[in-house]
């Protein structure tokens, strides 16, 4: 089983962002704007995405 993937694109700048949210995006595969990655819809991912939800677009 493959499972469910969700699409994550950053929207916003890690420019003046505090270093655990900009570890995030890294951690999540973004580091330019309007960089867009396949990830696993799992809890993990999920809180990852929480944590820089004002900078990322989810896509189910």
């Amino acid at each position: 089983m493959a499972g469910k993937t969700i699409k994550v694109t950053q929207i916003g700048s890690p420019i003046r962002r505090p270093d655990d949210q900009r570890a995030t995006l890294i951690g999540l595969g973004l580091n330019k704007l309007h960089r867009t990655r396949e990830l696993q819809d799992t809890p993990a991912v999920r809180g990852m995405i929480a944590k820089v939800q004002h900078m990322v677009k989810v896509e189910d």
